[in-house]
């Protein structure tokens, strides 16, 4: 039995980090993860060369769900990734959503049970991104972005929403300089001091002023966090809606208009990195 599950990043528009709540929205580039059943064990790779850690964990956890003993079950799984690591394009929420919810698929179909529903592949999709101390928060936000695509405004300490909504279908331009910058490593602190800055800028989230949001929250996290906010001044002044730093970077996201796509590019091409074009996405974690 083979199964393919697709699951989307997504783009920050609240960290979450200083305040509980964040806010984020589903992007075009994804992760894919083929899984099969086999005899026992388990069996995980990707594409990147990346520590399966969390790959294994999430698998577990749904081996745990469901009773399932992997001496007498298994599945092998392999990820193959757009989304640049560590980047704060929630990679890790990507990969996990899609490695829970398709071993979850497996079972249910090998054993005649239910699979598990959206929020349970979300919550034990980040229980073990937690476990494996991949992100502060939990992610609550980036991962039901990832998941259901469009946009959500979370309160993460709870796991709860406070808006989920399609998104306009607008396109994105990431920025990707030539470093990562992984969240479980960032100063949590140092984060926390701008916490009534931040509450400005949700404001504006919570009110769907999502471009103010954007624009506010990354400028004060990538002044917080030592990256160089003219990346997204750059793109502002050269027609961009929005732009601002993504989770605790490195990468920089700008949300444009079909016109203003050549001269933000062109904007950014005087900084060392990739660019990568993409659009919103709201169809989120997919069986294909």
């Amino acid at each position: 039995m083979k199964k393919t599950v697709r699951s989307p990043g997504s783009a920050t528009i609240i960290n979450a980090i200083a305040t509980g709540f964040g806010s984020a929205f589903g992007i075009g580039l994804d992760i894919k993860c083929y899984a099969k059943a086999i005899s026992y064990g388990i069996e995980c790779s990707n594409d990147v060369g990346a520590d399966t850690e969390l790959m294994e964990l999430c698998v577990k956890k749904v081996f745990n769900h469901y009773g399932v003993d992997q001496n007498e079950f298994g599945i092998s799984l392999k990820t193959e990734s757009l989304l640049p690591m560590a980047s704060g394009l929630s990679s890790s929420s990507a990969s996990s959503n899609a490695i829970v919810k398709v071993t979850s698929q497996i079972i249910a179909e090998e054993f005649d049970l239910k699979p598990l529903k959206d929020l349970e592949v979300i919550n034990l999709a980040i229980d073990a991104s937690l476990d494996a101390g991949v992100t502060i928060t939990g992610s609550f936000d980036d991962a039901t972005a990832s998941y259901f695509g469009g946009v959500v405004v979370t309160d993460n300490k709870n796991r709860k929403f406070i808006i989920k909504e399609k998104m306009d279908d607008y396109p994105i331009l990431i920025y990707m300089p030539n470093f990562h910058s992984k969240s479980g490593d960032s100063n949590v602190e140092r984060m926390k001091v701008l916490a009534p800055l931040v509450e400005t800028a949700y404001d504006f989230a919570c009110k769907k002023d999502y471009f103010k949001a954007i624009n506010l929250n990354g400028l004060i996290y990538a002044s917080t966090l030592g990256f160089n906010s003219s990346i997204a001044i750059d793109a502002l002044q050269s027609g961009a809606l929005a732009s601002g730093l993504s989770g605790t970077g490195s990468a920089f996201t700008a949300v444009v208009s079909e016109e203003s796509i050549d001269d933000v590019k062109e904007s950014w091409m005087k900084y060392e990195g990739q660019i990568f074009e993409t659009k919103v996405d709201n169809d989120g974690c997919k069986l294909l």
